[in-house]
């Protein structure tokens, strides 16, 4: 066989091969040691069901953040708060998102929560940090927290067929705000059903 021929060949291969199994565009983690985050004061359980079936999607009801230093600042304060004020073991959120377009580790994968009592140990909880009650998420923002999930979807960290939900499903609460409610209500596997 003409070695043109057989190199053809190998490079459809090839595009097939990469098309079929698609490798994840894993976005910007900032991790727990890069954003400066004490050790939590005992050792994390992990989820009861993993991967989680269920994101719950949170907001900080504070300032938002749109520079690195600013965000990692802000995240160490909630873990602060977290920690010493409502004696948690750790931040309460797996992941928080900065209206930087960076996503910073909470608790991470497989890790049962602190922030929504009913889902902890089943779903991974995801905070916006700002206020969203009459602001809308920035575009870097939405990009972030879309990418994460389907970075951990595909990497097998959440369930495939998950449900999203907003926090004011799972409590009474107005969080995640009217304008990021109304927001994710539009995005993919959204559920009303609780």
């Amino acid at each position: 066989m003409d070695k043109s021929i057989v190199l053809l060949l190998i490079v459809i291969c090839q595009v097939v091969f990469s098309a079929v199994h698609e490798t994840p565009v894993r976005p910007n983690i900032i991790s727990r040691e890069e954003w400066g985050a004490k050790p939590p004061k005992s050792s994390l359980r992990n989820l009861a069901v993993d991967p989680p079936p269920y994101i719950i999607i949170h907001h900080s009801a504070s300032n938002g953040c749109t520079t690195r230093a600013i965000c990692q600042a802000k995240v160490r304060n909630f873990q602060n708060y977290h920690m010493n004020e409502k004696g948690w073991e750790d931040i309460g959120y797996n992941f928080l998102i900065g209206e930087d377009g960076n996503v910073y580790e909470g608790r991470g994968w497989g890790k049962h929560g602190a922030h929504s009592v009913a889902y902890n140990s089943k779903s991974i909880g995801i905070c916006i940090i700002g206020n969203f009650v009459d602001r809308n998420l920035s575009p870097a923002a939405i990009k972030a927290v879309k990418s994460l999930i389907s970075y951990g979807v595909t990497i097998g960290k959440i369930d495939d067929n998950y449900t999203l939900l907003g926090h004011r499903q799972t409590a009474s609460t107005i969080c995640p705000g009217d304008s990021l409610y109304r927001l994710i209500q539009t995005w993919p596997n959204w559920s009303s059903n609780v």
